[in-house]
């Protein structure tokens, strides 16, 4: 397994924070040392384990340059998180600087050797936030809804992908697409992932063979401060993710 994962998919509602939070959740009960980062302005993973964004210091401080990253990691009770909150909406002007594609990495180089695994929660958009994760990450973990729209989300993704490996970082792997929200019933849910496998192989990467089902405790969990995998984890998908981390893990 990769040790620092992108979760990304430049559309919204796909379940890359459930993702990102759940797989953080798992590798935290199982012993490792794991760091979230939260690069979506939405600050929806900080949010989602217990944190209070908006009066906290976050990565955006970090890049400003008024704090250090160690001083902006909180830990919690799934794992230490670097959080983000509405003030990272600024970086695409704010960040206009020569390497700014590098920001990301260049902190991260700072603390990785802490941890086991590291974590990235990317916005729905293809930016520079977007970029940072990508030339920080060894691996991306792409996220989708059974839709036809959210296939034409992960197409997209590929110019982005293939411009980060030619000039910033030439390791970065796509790992996988997973089916977030799946139903073996729905006859869409299951022409939407042969259609996936398709796209899967022009970006040089697989489907998971483990899907995610869906369960109320999914949309719960955050306001309790957990991931589904303590909130819930006798629920189809904490023992989904559960079984993907195995997968991961191979």
């Amino acid at each position: 397994m990769k040790k620092i994962i992108a979760i990304t998919n430049q559309k919204g509602g796909v379940g890359k924070t459930t993702t990102a939070l759940s797989l953080i959740g798992a590798l935290h009960e199982r012993g490792y040392k794991v760091l979230g980062v939260d690069l979506d302005p939405q600050g929806s993973l900080g949010f989602s384990a217990g944190l209070d964004i908006e009066n906290c210091i976050t990565i955006y401080d970090v890049w400003k340059g008024k704090h250090s990253i160690d001083e902006t990691i909180v830990s919690t009770d799934i794992g230490d998180i670097l959080p983000s909150n509405i003030l990272l909406s600024t970086a695409e002007l704010e960040f206009n600087i020569p390497g700014r594609e590098f920001l990301l990495r260049d902190q991260l180089d700072k603390v990785k050797h802490r941890y086991d695994y590291v974590i990235i929660d990317t916005p729905p958009a293809l930016n520079v936030l977007t970029v940072n994760a990508y030339v920080a990450a060894e691996g991306l973990i792409i996220p989708m809804a059974p839709e036809i729209l959210s296939l034409l989300g992960i197409a997209q993704i590929r110019e982005t992908i293939d411009t980060v490996r030619r000039y910033y970082n030439s390791d970065l792997e796509v790992l996988g697409i997973l089916l977030n929200r799946y139903s073996l019933r729905l006859i869409l849910n299951r022409e939407v992932e042969d259609m996936s496998k398709s796209i899967a192989k022009s970006l040089g990467t697989k489907v998971f063979h483990t899907k995610i089902r869906t369960s109320v405790a999914v949309a719960e969990s955050p306001a309790h401060g957990e991931s589904v995998i303590t909130y819930a984890p006798s629920s189809k998908p904490a023992l989904d993710f559960q079984a993907l981390l195995n997968e991961l893990m191979k």
